[in-house]
């Protein structure tokens, strides 16, 4: 069961990566957005493509950093990781800006600035221990972080299901600058708690 849904999780970030890169490098950018939020990629062109990029390499890269036999091989384990966090600044400070010009009010808004603080801090966090020797720690805090990397999935997936209901996208978008988030982090905790220990699925 662990190993099916890790390997869900990543079959799913990679093809959100990839949907991303064929959005925004082979189409116009914002051409498969909402018209909605046509207008906001028209008027900061630069800021969201810069998070885009940064946040797919993160979504690309994050998954394979929980595999057991690229760990054991430290080199590539930390090559992939300085390149996952660096990825993660980026994303993470250029979605603080983007966050101002989201579509949804003040909720989103907020909803999106606390999501790129608590991924800048998670971050912060797993570099933190992972320079102190602290693995395990270094372990936890990459698994929060992932999580919130995550996000960019499980937005989409509730985009879709916000659509499906026929509702228009000004009624449920708000909320999806909380949901895409709060629930990765509650299973991310709970994992942890209960795995602590344990290794993660090869």
């Amino acid at each position: 069961m662990w190993r099916l849904s890790f390997w869900l999780v990543t079959l799913a970030s990679v093809a959100v990566a990839v949907y991303a890169v064929v959005g925004y490098a082979f189409l116009t950018p914002g051409r498969t957005v909402h018209p909605d939020m046509m207008v906001a990629y028209a008027a900061f062109p630069a800021r969201i493509l810069v998070h885009v990029a940064a946040s797919l390499v993160a979504l690309a890269i994050g998954p394979f950093q929980f595999i057991p036999a690229i760990r054991r091989r430290r080199k590539l384990h930390r090559g992939l990781g300085m390149t996952y966090f660096a990825a993660v600044f980026i994303g993470g400070v250029s979605g603080f800006f983007t966050a101002f010009i989201a579509q949804g009010g003040p909720i989103s808004v907020a909803g999106f600035i606390v999501l790129s603080l608590l991924w800048l801090c998670t971050a912060s966090l797993a570099l933190r221990a992972v320079k102190r020797a602290d693995y395990v720690g270094h372990e936890d805090w990459a698994i929060r972080n992932f999580a919130l990397t995550f996000a960019a999935v499980t937005i989409r997936l509730q985009l879709g299901a916000g659509f499906a209901t026929g509702r228009p996208f000004e009624d449920f978008y708000w909320m999806l600058s909380w949901t895409c988030w709060i629930p990765n982090l509650l299973l991310a905790e709970w994992l942890i708690r209960r795995r602590r220990g344990q290794a993660l699925p090869a």
